[in-house]
Parts: C-alpha cells; structure tokens; sequence
C-alpha cells in the first residue's frame, strides 16, 4: 500500500456544524496522510512524520491544504458562454443558452466540452460538482464518462423539458423518464458517480413530465433531484400563471414528489415565509450563487434566513450565468451579496458552504468535504503568496481567517498549486 504524507498548513471542518467559524481545525505546521486514495491521518507535522516514517514525503511548507472544493450548481453545456453580455434570465436563456446547447446533441461535441469543464474544475481547485447537462442524453454519458477517468466523485443529470423552450430541444414525458432511468441504471452508484433527476425548472416541463419525473423519483429514492427556485420575479409569476392552483413555486415540485433529502434547488431568492418551513422540513437544500444572481440581477440570497431555518446551503458557481470556475473568487461574492444586505459573511463560514456545509447538504460528509481519516483524499494545495500583492498581503504572520478572505478577493487558478481525487493529482499548476 502506498503511503503518502503532505507538509502544509492544513485547514478543515471536521463536524457537523452551524457555527461553522468557531468549529474547524488548523495545523500551521501541519501534515496530510494519505494511502491508497483515503486520508489516513492529518494534525501535527512533527508527530505524524515520526509515527509515518515510510510515507514518500511532498514538502508544501508555506503553502494551505484544504478539502477539495464542492461546487453545487452549475452547467456544463455552458462552458463556452460565460460572460455572455446582458440580458436577465429568461432573455437569457433564450438569447444565449439554448442555441448554446443545441450543440450538445453531437456526442463528440459533447465529449470535448466535457473534458474541457473538468480541466477548469480542476484547476480551480473544484473536486465534486454537482451537474446539469443538456436536454441530450449523450452529453450526461459524456460527463460521467469523463469524471469517471479520474475517479471523480460527480453528481449530474439530463436536463428534461417539453415546452416553453425550442422544439428542438425539447423531450416528451416519455422520453424523460426513459432516458433518465437509463442513465441513472448505468451511471448511478458506478464508481464515485451519483444521478440527479434534473427538470430544468418548473416552467419548462408539463405537468405530465414532472409526474413523470416524480414517478421515476420515487423508484429511486436513492438518487439526487435538482432544479431551479424562485430565482427571478418574472419567473415567480410565470410560474404561478402556470399553476394557478399551486401554492406557490416550491409547492410545484413538492406535488409532485421532488421535495426530499438530497433535492438540491438552486438560488431561491424569493421565497415565501412557507416556503421556508417546507423547505426546512422535507430536508431539502438549497444552492447559493452569487455571482450569478448578481450578474443577472436577480436579486441578494437571504442566507441568515436559511440558515435560520437550518436548511443546509451550500456554495456554488453557477456557470454560464456564473462568471467564474473559482469557488474561492465565488465566495468573495457571496461576502458582498451579504453586505448589501446588511449581513457579514465570515471568511471560515463561506469556506465551509464550499467544503464540509456543501458535503452536509449532499449527504456526503463521510466521504468528502474534509480531511478526517477514512474519507476519500480529494484535497486542494494553495499558494496564498502566488504573485506579489498576494505575498505582500498575506504575510507570514497573517491570521488563517486573514488570508481565506484575502484569497476569496483576490484569488484565481494561479492560487492553486495542485488538485488531488481520491489520492492522485488531477492538477499542477508547473506540471
């Protein structure tokens, strides 16, 4: 067996936990052990090289490990049109994503795009992802296929939609629940690989698709669901147009049974005050985009309010609409949606949305989202001094919670030195 110990200063959330920036565990003269794509041990460099003898050693003195990154939301078939100028959200999707996706019906096409988006996870320091493809079911075979190369552990589902969006793109309830049941008996617990029953959101599948979905939801009650809630206004009252007899957005996914654990919606901006219990009690989560709902100008997420009702929330990029693969400039985001609303992101709490509380809202904190021994090593080495303004501002003295939100304003790919899953790099920066 192979043994492997990494000298670092060494960050991590090791619990369960709503006070996330009086809770964790840092080591400045720290050391990482792993064997055999598992953490072994990690704590005190001294104590563990003396008990570790025979591990090959990598030496990262100056340098930060933290678990790898959890990205929770975000678009694969969208890679190539970040930072598409204007529009709000419907206009967008009309204007930029869907003739963007179109594309994806071409599995070479789709396999291309797929290896590029890992490679920008990667070298951003992103080990998980939680995933939506295009309404084709080859480009979900071509991301899993991708992921499944380097042992990743994915979340990711074809997006379905019947209506409301070009008839090229779209199915029918039969073939989403066809498709999906399909993908999810060959992809679904192979490997580090998990399924999400993914209607894009509300407006654009019938009533018929989504008790369809919800049919295949209960057949599986293992598997992910993932859509989109209460992003933007006119949204919102699009939806309530639709399904006048519902009791709001939400509602429409809870009628018809995608409303459990390991339901992750993304934004929910707009929520009403039941929303939020229901929310809370069917133990869904919820996604947190920032830089999205900024960039479409959708509006500020009540996090305190969240969290207040204990639904876990987890970080995520959003792209297309996202404007950036690094989770660590993500979180710089988050910490100014919460000033403009009066509220202070600490830096070790946006950490931990994207480490151990996005793990949390997964159901997958025993196996990723921190360093404790027996979970999977996916883990990320960074450099807070990688140009001079960075080595000029975090100084050797600085405070660990100093240089994270230093890192969340400043930080880009060249921040990361290496990205490791499961034990083995995906990643180097000089490589």
């Amino acid at each position: 067996m192979t043994t492997k110990i990494y000298f670092a200063s060494i960050l991590h959330f090791s619990q369960k936990t709503q006070q996330p920036k009086d809770d964790f565990s840092y080591f400045k003269d720290g050391a990482l052990v792993t064997r055999n794509g598992k953490i072994e041990a990690v704590g005190d460099a001294k104590s563990l090289s003396e008990q570790y003898v025979e591990a090959i050693p990598a030496d990262y003195r100056g340098q930060l490990i933290v678990p790898g990154f959890i990205d929770s939301h975000l678009h694969f078939p969208q890679t190539e049109m970040l930072a598409s100028y204007g529009e709000q959200l419907l206009d967008w999707l009309d204007n930029y994503t869907f003739p963007t996706e179109k594309k994806f019906a071409d599995p070479e096409y789709a396999a291309k795009i797929a290896d590029v988006f890992l490679r920008q996870l990667y070298r951003h320091g992103t080990t998980s992802a939680m995933v939506y493809s295009s309404v084709h079911q080859c480009s979900a075979d071509a991301l899993f296929s991708a992921a499944q190369k380097n042992n990743m552990l994915l979340i990711a589902g074809k997006v379905c939609m019947d209506r409301h969006c070009p008839t090229w793109l779209q199915d029918t309830p039969e073939i989403a629940q066809k498709e999906s049941a399909e993908l999810i008996e060959r992809w679904h617990g192979k490997d580090r690989l998990h399924y999400a029953i993914t209607p894009r959101f509300a407006p654009t599948s019938s009533r018929e698709q989504l008790h369809a979905l919800g049919e295949l939801a209960q057949q599986y009650p293992d598997v992910y669901i993932q859509s989109h809630l209460n992003e933007n206004l006119n949204e919102i009252e699009w939806v309530n147009s639709l399904f006048p007899d519902y009791n709001g957005y939400l509602d429409v996914y809870d009628k018809f049974n995608m409303l459990r654990p390991k339901s992750m919606f993304g934004h929910c901006i707009h929520m009403q005050e039941h929303e939020w219990q229901r929310m809370a009690d069917s133990g869904a989560s919820i996604a947190f985009c920032p830089t999205s709902n900024l960039f479409l100008g959708s509006g500020l997420f009540d996090l305190v309010t969240a969290e207040k009702y204990n639904i876990p929330v987890a970080l995520a990029t959003d792209v297309g609409a996202g404007t950036t693969f690094s989770m660590l400039r993500t979180l710089g985001e988050a910490y100014k949606v919460g000033q403009l609303r009066g509220e202070q992101l600490q830096p070790l709490h946006g950490l931990y949305l994207m480490t151990q509380g996005a793990a949390v809202a997964q159901d997958l904190d025993d196996q990723i989202g921190n360093l404790n021994p027996g979970t999977d090593a996916d883990f990320v080495i960074i450099d807070p001094h990688f140009d001079e303004l960075t080595r000029l501002r975090c100084e050797e003295q600085s405070e660990i919670k100093e240089i994270i939100f230093a890192l969340s304003m400043l930080a880009d790919d060249r921040a990361i030195t290496a990205t490791y899953i499961a034990g083995e790099p995906v990643y180097q920066a000089n490589a």
